[in-house]
């Protein structure tokens, strides 16, 4: 896709939000304000090269999780007239997080290939709607099994900060939603808009959708990419374990090379590694539920509550149910 200055009659960068109920301010207000600083020079907030609006189906006030409320800028015009509808979502918990009149808007602009994008948890909501089914999603680490759970048909990976699959993306929210926006910038007005956006919010530089989410187990300090991508891709499959030959190809490197990495960095090799993940899990289980032990043993992917019991024992020096009479009192 060209660029505003290489394709004159693309017009302004034209994007239309969409706020969930409890929807989260900061990912809204870093995509928003990205777009802003980049429209015009410096910080004079004119809408020169960007235009956006806040969509709704009502003019009441919209808020936020944290209890700040936003004003609706439209009505639910016809979606043709923007280049991307950004869906920001929010706290889970909301049964009804936007009304079926914005669910059929968003099933019209899909319909008219506009591209849809979810921020957060915005994401739930398209595929609510079935409108993530064939795109891959993206999601943070903190929402990856509430995904899997709710929609097990569909490609979701929690190691990456965004992805834009043809025409929907998505984004783990967060800081993140800043790069997603530098990226449209970018591909649409120019690099000096992204830098000059970047700038002035004191962003040293846009990470790009291959970056990896800042997330690794608390027992392991890493800056490698492909560690962290990982160490998470592992965090997300405890119950359902994952072979380590295929954590390797997800991150890009064989089998071997995985190995030599985590004995770079961790003195450990990943399948040591991989079952001290799933252990940490276990200590949680144990400390926050009553859950029998074999129920936490099946929970963190082992086939019996002896196997368990046994490596729990040889990490933490106690048996499980030793550790749980001492934290819980």
């Amino acid at each position: 896709m060209k660029s505003a200055e290489e394709a004159p009659g693309l017009g302004r960068l034209k994007i239309g939000f969409v706020l969930a109920r409890s929807f989260t301010l900061s990912a809204f207000a870093l995509f928003v304000d990205t777009l802003r600083l980049a429209s015009d020079e410096t910080d004079r907030s004119g809408r020169i090269l960007a235009d956006w609006h806040v969509l709704a189906s009502s003019r009441n006030l919209i808020t936020s999780s944290c209890g700040v409320q936003v004003a609706p800028t439209s009505d639910f015009v016809d979606p043709g007239e923007f280049n991307y509808i950004v869906v920001v979502g929010g706290l889970l918990n909301n049964e009804f997080p936007v009304d079926s009149e914005t669910v059929s808007y968003l099933k019209r602009a899909a319909a008219a290939k506009v591209p849809l994008i979810g921020i957060c948890t915005g994401t739930f909501i398209l595929a609510e709607a079935g409108l993530m089914k064939y795109h891959r999603t993206c999601v943070s680490w903190l929402h990856y099994q509430a995904f899997r759970e709710r929609f097990p048909d569909h490609d979701v990976r929690s190691d990456r900060l965004f992805n834009l699959d043809r025409t929907r993306g998505s984004c783990a929210g967060g800081s993140s939603a800043a790069d997603m926006a530098a990226s449209i910038v970018r591909r649409h007005i120019s690099r000096e808009a992204e830098r000059n956006a970047l700038e002035v919010l004191q962003i040293e530089r846009a990470r790009s959708a291959s970056d990896i989410q800042p997330h690794s187990p608390p027992f392991i300090e890493c800056q490698d990419p492909r560690l962290k991508a990982a160490l998470i891709i592992m965090e997300n499959h405890i119950e359902n374990t994952i072979s380590i030959p295929k954590v390797a190809a997800l991150v890009g490197l064989s089998r071997r090379q995985l190995e030599r990495l985590f004995m770079e960095k961790t003195k450990s090799s990943p399948a040591i590694v991989y079952t001290r993940v799933r252990l940490e899990r276990a200590k949680h289980l144990l400390m926050q539920t009553r859950a029998p032990m074999i129920e936490v043993a099946v929970e963190v992917g082992f086939e019996n509550a002896s196997h368990f019991s046994r490596l729990f024992r040889q990490t933490y020096g106690q048996p499980p149910t030793k550790f749980r009479s001492a934290v819980s009192g």
